[in-house]
């Protein structure tokens, strides 16, 4: 064969095997994107990702969701060599009016999305005084830096752009400058500033190099790089990487956006559509220039006496108002204030016909907002309780930043003289008790629907006990509090209840709240709310979803029994699968099933050092770990102690569950849980 035609197959091959392991997306705003955010990172409305807020001393985190096989396959395990990648994005990093701000944001390659323990300033959220210069790390990063740290004085200002492996010490950086093409002059770039800029991270896995380029949105890519530096990143890199952003506030603080972003595996990152693209709130931009100053107060100074007759006439007709709203600027960033007339509109008047739940301190409507035809749940509040007003406060207080595609969204909310009022995505399916004891149209839910509900349900108490910047005790797990999206995924909702203190420390709260049935029998004595007394709640609701019958059950002549209690009783009569759901017609999965009764069990121990941690359940749920139900399970009486723990070893011994002979009773948790009951 000719040695051209070698070469043309060659080719084809080549570009065969690159495309097979090619990974790429592309972001023109985020707006219905499946990005993960964390902290106080969110997406506003124009779909910008705001990766900080106006708030001193706090971290955001934005990742795509799925990890990146950053490895190109080789028939030689040990010899592996990083892929390369590009990637593309436009960002703006905005100060608080009249100050000089500070402190940039990094693009990340990192073995997971989160960063436990991370510091603020110039740590940007990745890293903190431990770990910095850690090789076990794993994060490649660049740094888009607006303060001089680490003794790095690239730039007298700070503005400059930095490489950075497993430390916060940059191997490699620059001022930010950009090459005027054509010639070897540059022109610097203000990170910080009113104009966005658009940045270009290579790396050639072939040449082990990694570049790093520069410009104003205004400007055509450079043909020559910022920076570029010999790097193998083999070492680096791990088999599956997330690739995202991380920003963090001190002392000084910047609103930090990203508008925009491709990534592509073996390949060229697509170009952004910069038309499409969302900007940053000009409103919040501030000029260092004298000028803009004066500007400003000559045109508030001449708009004083036309504002003052607007005022006039707005207080007068508003006075007028038989729903009088007052304005109160407390929430400016997020959640957003919505017009009261807007949500009458929406729920039309609150008439009974739109009403879908009636709670403790309100009810539930479903409504369409005439601003954008979008299905919402509008949750009325009765403003002259005092219960109710401190329910308002706490779910504004704690879900209004909470960002997790298993809790309930809340949009915004509207305080009126008459009405408190909080704004939710609409979800259609209901509430998980309504599809498991008031089923509609005959549907059941099936096996794989409610394994499915209960590890969403766990990787969102998750997120609030261990992922987010504070610790959020949600104080209300429970199946009326879980909401079934149209995808069948659970949502956990309803905050009223909800506490948060900072990671770290020990929770105050000592009264009691919650409902009948998921209460941890450790709160009648101490009245001490914590992370393992939702575990307690989980447990209860493990319970419930697999045998579809509620916390506590009445049975004709028997009175009130603990549903913990039945489901062991079937353990001690001989078969645990007595206690499924007869609705599902033995359509489960055996092993599933008893894995979650005993998890379901173990989470409702009656002491709490006996239950594990969210992190716990959840490998237990994604079998990742075998359940170990041994030290955990304590003695408390005699007599069936050796029936019960023979029971567990015969029903589990063959299943992922493995049960040491220890000694375990029901009485405690019998006479715990019917305590809590009454």
């Amino acid at each position: 064969m000719d040695k051209p035609y070698c070469l043309v197959i060659l080719a084809f091959f080549c570009t065969i095997l690159v495309r097979a392991h090619s990974f790429d997306f592309l972001y023109n705003g985020f707006n219905k994107s499946d990005i993960m955010t964390a902290g106080v990172a969110y997406i506003n409305p124009s779909g910008a990702l705001k990766l900080t807020n106006r708030s001193y001393h706090v971290i955001g985190h934005a990742f795509h969701p799925k990890p990146i096989p950053i490895f190109n396959s080789s028939t030689n395990s040990t010899d592996k060599n990083a892929s390369s990648f590009s990637t593309n994005f436009v960002f703006a990093i905005v100060p608080l009016k009249n100050t000089p701000g500070g402190f940039g944001f990094a693009f990340t390659l990192s073995p997971s999305p989160s960063f436990p323990g991370a510091q603020g300033n110039h740590f940007l959220g990745v890293l903190n005084s431990t770990n910095d210069g850690n090789d076990t790390n794993h994060i490649f990063m660049v740094e888009f830096d607006t303060v001089n740290g680490h003794n790095e004085g690239v730039d007298k200002d700070g503005n400059h752009i930095g490489i950075n492996i497993n430390s916060m010490r940059s191997i490699a950086s620059h001022s930010a400058d950009y090459h005027i093409d054509g010639t070897s002059e540059t022109e610097q770039v203000y990170l910080q500033g009113e104009e966005s800029i658009q940045a270009w991270i290579d790396y050639d896995g072939v040449k082990k190099e990694v570049n790093v380029t520069v410009a104003p949105t205004s400007v055509s890519k450079p043909i020559q790089p910022l920076i570029s530096k010999p790097i193998d990143l083999s070492p680096v890199m791990k088999e599956n990487m997330y690739a995202g952003f991380s920003a963090a506030t001190g002392d000084k603080a910047s609103s930090h956006y990203i508008l925009g972003w491709s990534f592509r595996l073996n390949g060229a990152a697509d170009p952004l559509n910069h038309f499409k693209l969302p900007t940053a709130p000009p409103e919040v931009v501030t000029s260092s220039k004298n000028s803009h100053l004066k500007k400003a107060l000559i045109a508030t100074f001449s708009c004083t006496v036309f504002l003052i007759i607007v005022a006039s006439v707005i207080v007068h007709i508003r006075r007028r108002m038989v729903q009088h709203e007052v304005l109160e600027d407390w929430e400016l960033d997020c959640p957003h204030r919505f017009r009261y007339r807007d949500l009458y509109k929406a729920a039309r008047g609150f008439k009974d016909s739109e009403l879908i739940g009636v709670g403790g301190f309100g009810a539930v409507y479903k409504g369409i907002l005439p601003t954008n035809g979008a299905e919402v749940a509008v949750k009325r509040i009765a403003s002259n309780s005092l219960q109710g007003m401190r329910e308002f406060a706490a779910e504004i207080e704690s879900l209004g930043r909470l960002r997790h595609k298993h809790l309930v969204n809340l949009q915004g909310w509207c305080k009126t003289k008459n009405d408190l009022l909080l704004v939710y995505d609409y979800v259609p399916n209901g509430s998980l008790d309504s599809l498991l004891y008031r089923t509609k149209n005959d549907i059941v839910l099936a096996w794989d629907q409610r394994f499915n509900i209960i590890k969403g349900i766990a990787a969102g108490l998750l997120y609030l006990h261990d992922e987010w910047e504070q610790v959020v005790i949600h104080r209300d797990v429970k199946s009326s509090n879980v909401l079934i999206d149209g995808e069948m995924n659970g949502k956990l909702g309803d905050f009223g209840l909800a506490r948060l203190y900072d990671h770290g420390k020990n929770s105050h709260t000592t009264n009691v709240v919650g409902t009948i049935g998921y209460l941890a029998p450790e709160l009648s004595r101490t009245g001490k709310a914590s992370t393992s007394t939702d575990v307690y709640a989980y447990g209860v609701l493990l319970l419930e979803v697999a045998s579809g019958r509620p916390p506590i059950i009445y049975e004709p002549g028997q009175g009130a029994l603990v549903l913990a209690d039945w489901v062991i009783e079937c353990l001690q009569l001989g078969n645990i699968l007595d206690a499924v759901d007869p609705k599902l017609n033995s359509a489960y999965v055996d092993k599933e099933v008893k894995m979650v009764l005993g998890l379901g069990l173990l989470c409702s121990h009656p002491r709490p050092e006996a239950r594990p941690n969210m992190r716990q359940v959840m490998r237990y749920l994604n079998g990742d770990e075998s359940l170990q139900i041994s030290e955990q399970l304590s003695s408390v009486g005699s007599g069936r102690v050796d029936e019960i723990t023979s029971k567990f070893l015969e029903v589990f011994a063959s299943d992922t569950i493995n049960i040491s002979r220890r000694t375990f009773s029901i009485g405690q948790m019998s006479s715990s849980s019917l305590n809590a009951g009454r």
